[in-house]
């Protein structure tokens, strides 16, 4: 019976490994579609392209930049440059993987604007460190504002790295693309991130490995 419920759940996970794969792919290819269309000038195709994707590329600008009403005025800015440059994707990495790269890029850009490449002393103050009052974070059970509180004391690499692939779930080898950094460089920015990410979890109140 043990054997026969092992044998039936591993069946299930790998059904939905699967099942996860043929929906990257799907999607992947109904993105494809879209940048061909944009590239013909298809305002609807331009429309659902943003609407498929300006929700978690608002996410990452904003947690680049720090600022809402910046980051609405980057989206922007991305899907404008999405719009007149379709002609030119080449299909060799994911459309989201494009998108993300010319977020980055934008959010970067923006921040050398302000001198403000890194959070100055004055807004690090100004970030609630719920390490101070772990109780009260727990009993409001809210995990995912523990995780971004513990995100803002990393450095900015460190930062944009576990947010590409735990909040955006890119692979590494993607990640790497969209930073511009080697996939080895990549692969030792998470290493260090995710081992302060502990420290920070485990100071917050959570005691468990951030994997």
């Amino acid at each position: 019976m043990n054997t026969t419920i092992a044998v039936s759940r591993n069946e299930s996970a790998l059904e939905a490994v699967i099942g996860r794969r043929q929906q990257v792919a799907a999607r992947q290819s109904g993105d494809n579609d879209l940048i061909k269309r944009i590239a013909t000038g298809d305002r609807l195709a331009m429309r659902a392209l943003f609407a498929r994707h300006n929700v978690y590329v608002y996410r990452f600008v904003l947690r680049l930049v720090g600022d809402e009403a910046l980051a609405d005025d980057l989206v922007s800015e991305v899907f404008i440059d999405v719009w007149r440059n379709a002609g030119r994707f080449e299909g060799r990495s994911q459309v989201s993987t494009w998108i993300m790269a010319i977020a980055r890029f934008k959010a970067l850009s923006a921040l050398r604007r302000r001198k403000d490449d890194e959070l100055d002393d004055a807004e690090a103050a100004s970030i609630p460190d719920t390490a101070d009052d772990p109780e009260l974070a727990i009993q409001k059970k809210d995990t995912l504002a523990i995780l971004r509180a513990c995100m803002s004391h990393l450095s900015r690499d460190h930062r944009e790295i576990i947010d590409l692939v735990y909040f955006h779930e890119k692979t590494v080898e993607e990640a790497a693309e969209i930073v511009g950094v080697p996939e080895n460089t990549a692969k030792t920015r998470m290493f260090h991130a995710r081992k302060r990410m502990s420290q920070l979890l485990q100071q917050a109140g959570i005691d468990r490995t951030y994997q």
